[in-house]
């Protein structure tokens, strides 16, 4: 027997947007909360949000407030879509509000700067919420595909499966499709890290280097991606998944992608700073290269794409330098570090 969930999505940028119209459309009642008091109008009036999904229609049943208080009042499930290095401060803030039983499922693709903390294990020790209601929804999930409809695919990993199922009832709709999981690390891992690999691959396209090019890199950042997670104990499974091999495609290969995005800008001779501005949203993976590098070094693990992507976010190596950076490695056996 089914029954409406209450679910509160945190916040109304383009995925939230989305993922809140998914939820929505799988017969969940749908609260977001949205900072600027325009966007929340523009969704409770119209149906739309046209300053992150232009032409997109919403649900009539999906509501917004500004109120982060009222949005979560007896919600269910928290979805939170926020920038990943605002998760603490803003959740330190939301946590008192959230239910003493809600699920939090995070949508967030990124590794706390300061910390080099999943997203998963913030909202673990700002709420004191248990593992087994946190969990995490990854994919090859492209915002626009998604809002319009197009049939897409992602995994719920949550460490209780009956939470993790329960998350799936109440966003499968007829174009998405959501599969479960228990490895939580894998999938954040896979997550945070195809943003660093889409940087490179931006980065070869703005060179106006080839398939081959961008392939190599792909298939590299795979491989770079299933050694940090094999050393943090992932299951290597997870990597030839949706929230692996699927998520690193479709974020390398589609101009959609924020990640490559900000990469050919950089590769066509914007600076960090006007690429920024140019892009506009968020790419996750400008701030978490450095975290990323951090944790394999600190986990023994050799990550040669996303050291050299680090460096020229850091201005340390220039952009034609960084492909000669790469070829220029002493030659392995391609299975190396396994």
């Amino acid at each position: 027997m089914f029954w409406m969930v209450r679910v509160a999505v945190l916040s109304a940028g383009s995925w939230g947007t989305t993922m809140a119209k998914v939820f929505a459309d799988a017969g969940s009642d749908v609260m977001i909360h949205a900072r600027r008091p325009e966007v929340a109008d523009a969704i409770n009036q119209r149906h739309e949000n046209p300053a992150y999904l232009p032409d997109v229609t919403l649900p009539g049943g999906l509501r917004a407030t500004t109120s982060a208080a009222e949005a979560l009042k007896g919600a269910a499930q928290v979805v939170l879509s926020i920038p990943s290095q605002t998760l603490r401060t803003n959740l330190t803030a939301w946590a008192p509000h959230i239910g003493a039983d809600a699920v939090v499922v995070s949508l967030m693709k990124g590794i706390e700067t300061h910390s080099g903390q999943r997203m998963t294990q913030v909202i673990h020790e700002v709420t004191g919420i248990p593992a087994e209601r946190i969990a995490i929804l990854s994919g090859p999930n492209l915002a626009r595909e998604v809002a319009a409809q197009q049939p897409a695919a992602a995994v719920i990993a949550c460490p209780d499966e009956s939470t993790a199922a329960a998350l799936q009832q109440a966003c499968h709709t007829h174009y998405f499709r959501p599969y479960t999981g228990t490895d939580v690390a894998g999938c954040e891992l896979g997550g945070a890290v195809k943003n660093v690999i889409a940087l490179a691959v931006g980065l070869a396209t703005g060179l106006g280097l080839g398939d081959n090019a961008r392939a190599l890199l792909i298939t590299r950042g795979l491989a770079e991606t299933a050694r940090l997670g094999a050393a943090m104990g992932a299951d290597p499974l997870t990597f030839s998944g949706l929230a692996g091999a699927g998520d690193l495609i479709a974020t390398c290969a589609s101009p959609l992608s924020r990640n490559r995005t900000f990469g050919e800008h950089l590769g066509r001779g914007l600076t960090v700073e006007d690429a920024t501005v140019t892009t506009k949203q968020t790419a996750e993976g400008v701030k978490s290269c450095g975290a990323v590098l951090d944790l394999a070094g600190a986990h023994g693990v050799e990550m040669p794409i996303t050291e050299v992507v680090s460096a020229v976010i850091a201005g340390t190596v220039s952009v034609p330098d960084a492909a000669e950076a790469l070829m220029s490695r002493a030659p392995k056996p391609e299975r190396y570090g396994v």
